[in-house]
Protein backbone atom coordinates (compact mmCIF):
# COMPACT_ATOMS: atom_id res chain seq x y z
CA UNK A 1 0.00 0.00 0.00
CA UNK A 2 1.26 3.55 -0.74
CA UNK A 3 2.59 5.44 2.25
CA UNK A 4 0.51 8.31 3.61
CA UNK A 5 1.90 11.80 2.93
CA UNK A 6 1.86 13.87 6.08
CA UNK A 7 4.10 16.82 5.15
CA UNK A 8 4.03 19.24 2.22
CA UNK A 9 7.70 18.57 1.37
CA UNK A 10 6.92 14.88 0.99
CA UNK A 11 3.98 15.73 -1.28
CA UNK A 12 6.17 17.89 -3.53
CA UNK A 13 8.86 15.25 -3.69
CA UNK A 14 6.33 12.53 -4.57
CA UNK A 15 4.71 14.65 -7.31
CA UNK A 16 8.10 15.58 -8.78
CA UNK A 17 9.21 11.97 -8.79
CA UNK A 18 6.01 10.89 -10.57
CA UNK A 19 6.43 13.67 -13.17
CA UNK A 20 10.06 12.74 -13.80
CA UNK A 21 9.14 9.07 -14.13
CA UNK A 22 6.40 9.98 -16.64
CA UNK A 23 8.83 12.18 -18.58
CA UNK A 24 11.54 9.55 -18.68
CA UNK A 25 9.03 6.95 -19.84
CA UNK A 26 7.84 9.32 -22.59
CA UNK A 27 11.34 10.18 -23.85
CA UNK A 28 11.58 7.12 -26.15
CA UNK A 29 8.18 7.96 -27.64
CA UNK A 30 9.18 11.59 -28.18
CA UNK A 31 12.44 10.54 -29.81
CA UNK A 32 10.57 8.10 -32.04
CA UNK A 33 8.05 10.82 -32.94
CA UNK A 34 10.84 13.27 -33.87
CA UNK A 35 12.79 10.65 -35.82
CA UNK A 36 9.74 9.58 -37.84
CA UNK A 37 8.92 13.20 -38.67
CA UNK A 38 12.47 14.01 -39.76
CA UNK A 39 12.75 10.92 -41.95
CA UNK A 40 9.25 11.43 -43.39
CA UNK A 41 9.91 15.10 -44.18
CA UNK A 42 13.21 14.25 -45.90
CA UNK A 43 11.69 11.41 -47.96
CA UNK A 44 8.73 13.60 -48.95
CA UNK A 45 11.06 16.33 -50.24
CA UNK A 46 13.04 13.79 -52.27
CA UNK A 47 9.83 12.38 -53.77
CA UNK A 48 8.62 15.88 -54.66
CA UNK A 49 11.81 16.74 -56.54
CA UNK A 50 11.96 13.41 -58.34
CA UNK A 51 8.32 13.46 -59.38
CA UNK A 52 8.48 17.08 -60.57
CA UNK A 53 11.59 16.33 -62.64
CA UNK A 54 9.95 13.23 -64.13
CA UNK A 55 6.80 15.14 -65.09
CA UNK A 56 8.84 17.94 -66.67
CA UNK A 57 10.86 15.42 -68.66
CA UNK A 58 7.72 13.87 -70.19
CA UNK A 59 6.35 17.36 -71.06
CA UNK A 60 3.50 17.28 -68.58
CA UNK A 61 3.49 21.08 -68.50
CA UNK A 62 2.54 21.22 -72.19
CA UNK A 63 -0.47 19.00 -71.51
CA UNK A 64 -1.36 21.10 -68.46
CA UNK A 65 -1.13 24.27 -70.55
CA UNK A 66 -3.59 22.86 -73.09
CA UNK A 67 -5.93 21.74 -70.32
CA UNK A 68 -5.83 25.11 -68.57
CA UNK A 69 -4.20 23.78 -65.39
CA UNK A 70 -1.11 25.96 -65.82
CA UNK A 71 -3.25 29.08 -66.04
CA UNK A 72 -5.07 28.00 -62.88
CA UNK A 73 -1.73 27.58 -61.08
CA UNK A 74 -0.60 31.03 -62.20
CA UNK A 75 -3.85 32.60 -61.01
CA UNK A 76 -3.30 31.01 -57.60
CA UNK A 77 -0.08 33.03 -57.31
CA UNK A 78 2.14 29.99 -56.80
CA UNK A 79 5.81 30.24 -57.79
CA UNK A 80 5.79 26.90 -59.54
CA UNK A 81 4.44 25.15 -62.60
CA UNK A 82 1.89 22.36 -62.99
CA UNK A 83 4.51 19.64 -62.47
CA UNK A 84 5.66 21.39 -59.30
CA UNK A 85 2.07 21.54 -58.07
CA UNK A 86 1.64 17.78 -58.52
CA UNK A 87 4.93 17.21 -56.71
CA UNK A 88 3.80 19.49 -53.88
CA UNK A 89 0.55 17.56 -53.46
CA UNK A 90 2.42 14.25 -53.34
CA UNK A 91 4.93 15.67 -50.85
CA UNK A 92 2.23 16.65 -48.38
CA UNK A 93 0.52 13.31 -48.90
CA UNK A 94 3.72 11.55 -47.80
CA UNK A 95 4.11 13.98 -44.90
CA UNK A 96 0.61 13.22 -43.71
CA UNK A 97 1.48 9.53 -43.74
CA UNK A 98 4.55 10.32 -41.62
CA UNK A 99 2.41 12.35 -39.21
CA UNK A 100 -0.07 9.50 -38.79
CA UNK A 101 2.74 7.05 -38.01
CA UNK A 102 4.45 9.54 -35.69
CA UNK A 103 1.36 10.28 -33.61
CA UNK A 104 0.63 6.55 -33.37
CA UNK A 105 4.14 6.08 -32.02
CA UNK A 106 3.64 8.97 -29.58
CA UNK A 107 0.49 7.39 -28.23
CA UNK A 108 -2.07 9.95 -29.41
CA UNK A 109 -4.61 7.90 -31.35
CA UNK A 110 -7.18 10.71 -31.49
CA UNK A 111 -4.86 12.94 -33.54
CA UNK A 112 -3.77 10.08 -35.75
CA UNK A 113 -7.42 9.16 -36.46
CA UNK A 114 -8.18 12.69 -37.66
CA UNK A 115 -5.09 12.71 -39.86
CA UNK A 116 -5.98 9.26 -41.18
CA UNK A 117 -9.41 10.50 -42.28
CA UNK A 118 -7.74 13.44 -44.05
CA UNK A 119 -5.29 11.02 -45.63
CA UNK A 120 -8.12 8.85 -46.96
CA UNK A 121 -9.80 11.96 -48.40
CA UNK A 122 -6.74 13.13 -50.36
CA UNK A 123 -7.11 10.53 -53.18
CA UNK A 124 -10.48 12.12 -53.93
CA UNK A 125 -8.64 15.43 -54.39
CA UNK A 126 -6.25 13.78 -56.83
CA UNK A 127 -9.14 12.24 -58.78
CA UNK A 128 -10.91 15.61 -58.84
CA UNK A 129 -7.78 17.26 -60.25
CA UNK A 130 -7.51 14.57 -62.93
CA UNK A 131 -11.17 15.09 -63.83
CA UNK A 132 -10.59 18.83 -64.17
CA UNK A 133 -7.55 18.26 -66.40
CA UNK A 134 -9.50 15.87 -68.64
CA UNK A 135 -12.43 18.29 -68.64
CA UNK A 136 -10.15 21.12 -69.75
CA UNK A 137 -8.76 19.03 -72.62
CA UNK A 138 -12.24 17.91 -73.67
CA UNK A 139 -13.64 21.46 -73.52
CA UNK A 140 -10.86 22.82 -75.70
CA UNK A 141 -11.18 19.99 -78.23
CA UNK A 142 -14.96 20.34 -78.42
CA UNK A 143 -14.66 24.12 -78.69
CA UNK A 144 -12.34 23.80 -81.70
CA UNK A 145 -14.62 21.19 -83.26
CA UNK A 146 -17.74 23.33 -82.85
CA UNK A 147 -15.93 26.43 -84.17
CA UNK A 148 -14.75 24.55 -87.26
CA UNK A 149 -18.15 22.99 -87.94
CA UNK A 150 -19.94 26.32 -87.49
CA UNK A 151 -17.47 28.07 -89.79
CA UNK A 152 -17.92 25.40 -92.46
CA UNK A 153 -21.68 25.77 -92.16
CA UNK A 154 -21.38 29.52 -92.65
CA UNK A 155 -22.77 30.50 -89.24
CA UNK A 156 -21.87 33.98 -88.06
CA UNK A 157 -21.76 33.13 -84.33
CA UNK A 158 -19.14 30.36 -84.47
CA UNK A 159 -17.11 31.81 -81.56
CA UNK A 160 -20.18 32.05 -79.34
CA UNK A 161 -21.15 28.45 -80.05
CA UNK A 162 -17.59 27.29 -79.36
CA UNK A 163 -17.48 29.12 -76.02
CA UNK A 164 -20.89 27.75 -75.07
CA UNK A 165 -19.74 24.18 -75.78
CA UNK A 166 -16.58 24.73 -73.71
CA UNK A 167 -18.58 26.16 -70.80
CA UNK A 168 -20.95 23.18 -70.83
CA UNK A 169 -18.07 20.68 -70.71
CA UNK A 170 -16.33 22.64 -67.95
CA UNK A 171 -19.53 22.79 -65.91
CA UNK A 172 -19.97 19.03 -66.22
CA UNK A 173 -16.34 18.46 -65.17
CA UNK A 174 -16.75 20.74 -62.14
CA UNK A 175 -19.89 18.88 -61.06
CA UNK A 176 -18.07 15.53 -61.32
CA UNK A 177 -15.09 16.89 -59.37
CA UNK A 178 -17.27 18.32 -56.62
CA UNK A 179 -19.16 15.04 -56.33
CA UNK A 180 -15.83 13.23 -56.05
CA UNK A 181 -14.77 15.55 -53.23
CA UNK A 182 -18.12 15.10 -51.50
CA UNK A 183 -18.68 18.82 -50.94
CA UNK A 184 -22.40 19.68 -50.94
CA UNK A 185 -23.14 17.15 -53.66
CA UNK A 186 -26.94 17.48 -53.46
CA UNK A 187 -26.79 21.27 -53.67
CA UNK A 188 -24.37 21.24 -56.61
CA UNK A 189 -26.41 18.64 -58.49
CA UNK A 190 -29.60 20.63 -57.92
CA UNK A 191 -27.98 23.85 -59.12
CA UNK A 192 -26.55 22.10 -62.18
CA UNK A 193 -29.94 20.65 -63.15
CA UNK A 194 -31.57 24.05 -62.59
CA UNK A 195 -29.00 25.77 -64.83
CA UNK A 196 -29.41 23.16 -67.57
CA UNK A 197 -33.19 23.47 -67.39
CA UNK A 198 -32.98 27.27 -67.53
CA UNK A 199 -30.70 27.12 -70.57
CA UNK A 200 -33.01 24.69 -72.35
CA UNK A 201 -36.02 26.85 -71.57
CA UNK A 202 -34.28 30.03 -72.74
CA UNK A 203 -33.16 28.38 -75.98
CA UNK A 204 -36.67 27.08 -76.59
CA UNK A 205 -38.18 30.50 -75.97
CA UNK A 206 -35.58 32.16 -78.17
CA UNK A 207 -36.34 29.85 -81.07
CA UNK A 208 -40.07 29.88 -80.41
CA UNK A 209 -40.49 33.65 -80.11
CA UNK A 210 -37.50 35.30 -81.69
CA UNK A 211 -37.21 32.78 -84.51
CA UNK A 212 -40.90 32.58 -85.33
CA UNK A 213 -40.62 34.83 -88.38
CA UNK A 214 -37.55 32.99 -89.60
CA UNK A 215 -39.25 29.62 -89.21
CA UNK A 216 -42.34 30.83 -91.10
CA UNK A 217 -40.12 32.14 -93.90
CA UNK A 218 -38.36 28.79 -94.15
CA UNK A 219 -41.68 26.92 -94.26
CA UNK A 220 -42.98 29.33 -96.92
CA UNK A 221 -39.92 28.73 -99.11
CA UNK A 222 -40.31 24.98 -98.74
CA UNK A 223 -43.98 25.23 -99.70
CA UNK A 224 -43.17 27.39 -102.74
CA UNK A 225 -40.55 24.91 -103.90
CA UNK A 226 -42.98 22.04 -103.45
CA UNK A 227 -45.63 23.88 -105.52
CA UNK A 228 -43.07 24.64 -108.21
CA UNK A 229 -41.99 20.99 -108.39
CA UNK A 230 -45.63 19.90 -108.52
CA UNK A 231 -46.30 22.27 -111.46
CA UNK A 232 -43.27 20.93 -113.29
CA UNK A 233 -44.45 17.36 -112.81
CA UNK A 234 -47.91 18.23 -114.14
CA UNK A 235 -46.37 19.94 -117.17
CA UNK A 236 -44.20 16.91 -117.92
CA UNK A 237 -47.21 14.60 -117.67
CA UNK A 238 -49.27 16.84 -119.97
CA UNK A 239 -46.46 16.96 -122.54
CA UNK A 240 -46.22 13.19 -122.54
CA UNK A 241 -49.99 12.91 -123.06
CA UNK A 242 -49.93 15.40 -125.96
CA UNK A 243 -47.05 13.55 -127.57
CA UNK A 244 -48.94 10.26 -127.31
CA UNK A 245 -52.08 11.78 -128.92
CA UNK A 246 -50.16 13.34 -131.82
CA UNK A 247 -48.40 10.08 -132.70
CA UNK A 248 -49.43 8.71 -136.20
CA UNK A 249 -51.70 5.66 -136.22
CA UNK A 250 -49.32 3.82 -138.52
CA UNK A 251 -46.78 3.74 -135.71
CA UNK A 252 -49.16 1.81 -133.48
CA UNK A 253 -49.22 -2.03 -133.74
CA UNK A 254 -51.92 -3.44 -136.05
CA UNK A 255 -54.95 -4.78 -134.23
CA UNK A 256 -53.55 -3.62 -130.96
CA UNK A 257 -50.86 -6.29 -130.96
CA UNK A 258 -47.33 -5.06 -130.67
CA UNK A 259 -44.85 -5.92 -133.38
CA UNK A 260 -41.74 -7.38 -131.89
CA UNK A 261 -38.86 -9.62 -132.77
CA UNK A 262 -39.38 -9.17 -136.57
CA UNK A 263 -42.26 -11.65 -136.60
CA UNK A 264 -45.25 -11.00 -138.83
CA UNK A 265 -48.52 -12.64 -139.69
CA UNK A 266 -49.42 -13.25 -136.12
CA UNK A 267 -52.21 -10.69 -135.77
CA UNK A 268 -55.87 -11.03 -136.84
CA UNK A 269 -55.39 -8.71 -139.83
CA UNK A 270 -52.57 -10.85 -141.16
CA UNK A 271 -54.74 -13.95 -140.88
CA UNK A 272 -57.51 -12.20 -142.86
CA UNK A 273 -55.13 -11.27 -145.69
CA UNK A 274 -53.94 -14.90 -145.88
CA UNK A 275 -57.51 -16.15 -146.29
CA UNK A 276 -58.31 -13.66 -149.07
CA UNK A 277 -55.12 -14.51 -150.88
CA UNK A 278 -55.90 -18.15 -150.85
Amino acid sequence: MPTAVTHWSDAMFTSLAAAMALLFSAIPKILGFALILIVGWFIASLIERGLASLLRSIRFNDLAEKAGLSGFVRKMGMNTDAAGLIGLVVKWFVRLIALVVAFDALGLPAVSDVLRQLLLWLPNVVVALVVLVIGGLASRALSNLVRGAASEAGLSNADFLAKAAAVVVWAFAVVVAVNQLGIATELVNTLFMAIVGALALSIGLAFGLGGRDTASEIVRKWYAKAQEKSGEMKQVAQNMGDAAKSRPSSEWPTGGYPQSGGLSGTGPADKKHDVEGS
